[in-house]
């Protein structure tokens, strides 16, 4: 009970301290802006372009590899040791591949995205700065944001910054 009352109190004085100080509070939908800028979908498609010719080799090396399992499925029968053992050298071949495409087209992402959100980062704060706010918070943390009369929605501010 005693541990309760001095964590209520201290939760107290954080809450009240930090109002304190913090005058201009501005929320900002992060989601919102990095679904809204162009560069994302220049970046979607200059991805493209990089992986694109891996892609297609991928793609011929699965189709060679299907058509040499409907050619072993046929000769199941009377299997030929030679054509098994380069079904499976093509095929492990074919896994790892496909796995370090995989690999670097999600390596290549996590980089875009990124340089993305840290262009996102310096707008929000030169749109703070400018409009002389203390605190920015993203909107999907914030609780009750229609309670608050000193908070101010700078999302759009920030969307016309980054275009």
């Amino acid at each position: 009970m005693k541990k309760l009352l001095c964590a209520a109190g201290l939760g107290l004085i954080l809450s009240v301290s930090t109002s304190a100080y913090a005058e201009k509070i501005a929320v900002i939908n992060v989601g919102e802006v990095f679904q809204d800028i162009a560069t994302k979908k220049a970046v979607s498609k200059q991805l493209e372009k990089e992986f694109k010719g891996r892609a297609n080799e991928l793609q011929n090396m699965e189709k060679d590899l299907q058509t040499r399992a409907e050619k072993l499925q046929k000769n199941a029968a009377k299997p030929n040791e030679k054509d098994l053992q380069a079904f499976e050298a093509k095929r492990t071949d074919f896994l790892k591949k496909a796995q370090q495409f995989e690999q670097d087209n999600q390596r290549r992402q996590q980089e875009e995205r990124n340089k993305i959100l840290q262009t996102i980062k310096t707008a929000t704060k030169a749109v703070a700065e400018k409009e002389r706010y203390d605190v920015v918070v993203d909107a999907s943390t914030v609780l009750y944001p229609e309670n608050s009369s000193n908070l101010k929605n700078i999302t759009d501010l920030v969307i016309k910054k980054v275009k």
